[in-house]
């Protein structure tokens, strides 16, 4: 191991062997949103599907979670292992050996960088108190590890939606990189599928380089508390992180302490991002509650504050601005019957919005009155909220400023609380590791 890769080891960080579908393949069809979007809107996968045919494509490689109610989850799960083996049987990958690559993602004018690497699951806790380098940042649902672990535990491939961010103010780490994208080798150029932009990605793959990265990882990590020294955070991606940590701990009972070392299993491909990085945008995640009504929700708000207004507005765009600029704790609300309205709740017992929120979501799962989904887009789910018999919720933002120092201090925020982005801005799979033992 040479001594810049052994400093990244050390804050948990390894170059990695990454494959790509070879020359020919269209890489606007091989690249599909990441599995967790869209998941209540079937129309849209089945449009990806329409469009893809038969081209190979990471389609039936992953899981859309709009068909986990389906009742096809093990025939879903045997086809998806099943068209790894054949696409690796076909010698359909390039491989590039123990390298990072740097990626330029634009989306609607915006463009925002990242580095794909693999992440150390031994360095990797998901636990609410936990003081790893790499960190949670929103509470582990447990029961939503299973379905992912049935795919990944016999899968010959694992495919990154995961974007871990890190806390670089000066932008020491990765930003350099794109100031000299003229001498990095341009491994793949395409624009993606429904309106999710287009995409670069360039080759980092020598010694200066990767002594570059170390040198700007460990001046990051010194400004941390040795005692709680929060490097990496999960920014989309969490159970995807914690169905890998929890299928390698399986592994690891049965392996020498050789193997420990080396194993693909004990890692995790991902895209790392600087949460300062202009491009990259935090979007609140909204809730959508289906047959429920005003009264019914009001009833259930109204136990976990003293008091609450409702105001009613005109359109979405005033509500979208009248959420980020008032103080205190306020959400859109939008059904078709009433319209679109501003609650400000009055001494809430959660933290913050998303948490006084969720105490009514965890009330009604207990009392099974109506049902939810998280949804990614403000249009989308005021969309699905003005449906009958349907309620949207609409977030306020999470501020970028004080995101790590608010996981440092309150161990995690209320679980789908942020994303990055709108749904047609998140992660497309499009790289590929082998989680095969050579």
């Amino acid at each position: 191991m040479s001594n810049a890769k052994e400093r990244l080891s050390k804050l948990a960080l390894h170059p990695a062997d990454i494959m790509l579908p070879k020359k020919g393949i269209d890489l606007n069809k091989w690249a599909v949103v990441a599995c967790d979007q869209y998941t209540s809107n079937r129309a849209y996968w089945e449009r990806v599907k329409a469009y893809i045919a038969s081209y190979p494509s990471t389609l039936p490689l992953i899981f859309p979670e709009v068909y986990l109610e389906d009742g096809r989850n093990n025939e879903i799960i045997e086809n998806i292992n099943k068209t790894m083996k054949n696409y690796v049987d076909k010698d359909i990958f390039d491989s590039y050996k123990s390298c990072f690559f740097l990626v330029k993602r634009t989306v609607g004018g915006k463009s925002r960088l990242g580095l794909i690497a693999t992440l150390d699951l031994d360095k990797y806790d998901f636990s609410a108190n936990s003081t790893s380098l790499i960190r949670a940042t929103e509470g582990t649902i447990l029961s939503r590890i299973p379905p992912r672990k049935a795919i990944r535990q016999n899968a010959p491939l694992e495919l990154p939606h995961i974007m871990v961010l890190i806390d670089d103010k000066e932008k020491t780490l990765i930003e350099p990189f794109s100031k000299t994208l003229s001498k990095l080798k341009k491994v793949y150029d395409t624009p993606l599928m429904e309106k999710g932009g287009e995409i670069q990605g360039y080759l980092i793959n020598n010694e200066e380089a990767f002594a570059s990265i170390a040198s700007a990882l460990e001046g990051l990590y010194n400004k941390l508390d040795p005692a709680n020294p929060l490097l990496f955070a999960m920014g989309d991606g969490n159970h995807s992180l914690a169905t890998a940590k929890s299928c390698w701990e399986d592994i690891k009972k049965n392996l020498s302490i050789e193997e420990l070392l080396t194993h693909p299993a004990r890692f995790a491909l991902v895209e790392i991002e600087n949460i300062h990085d202009e491009g990259l945008e935090f979007e609140p995640i909204h809730r959508v509650l289906f047959n429920l009504d005003k009264d019914e929700f009001e009833n259930l708000l109204i136990k976990h504050c003293s008091s609450f207004t409702a105001t009613q507005l005109d359109n979405k765009e005033t509500l979208k601005t009248s959420i980020e600029e008032l103080e205190g704790q306020t959400f859109g609300f939008a059904t078709k019957k009433d319209g679109i309205l501003l609650y400000k709740i009055v001494d809430p017992e959660g933290s913050i919005a998303a948490g006084t929120i969720q105490l009514i979501l965890d009330e009604m799962v207990e009392k099974n009155i109506g049902t939810l989904d998280y949804i990614h887009g403000f249009n989308e789910a005021i969309e699905l909220g003005t449906e009958d018999n349907n309620i949207a919720i609409l977030m306020p933002e999470v501020l970028k400023s004080t995101f790590f120092d608010a996981i440092i201090k309150d161990k995690a925020l209320p679980r789908k609380t942020f994303s990055m982005g709108e749904a047609n801005e998140k992660r497309y799979y499009l790289e590929a590791r082998s989680l095969n033992k050579n």
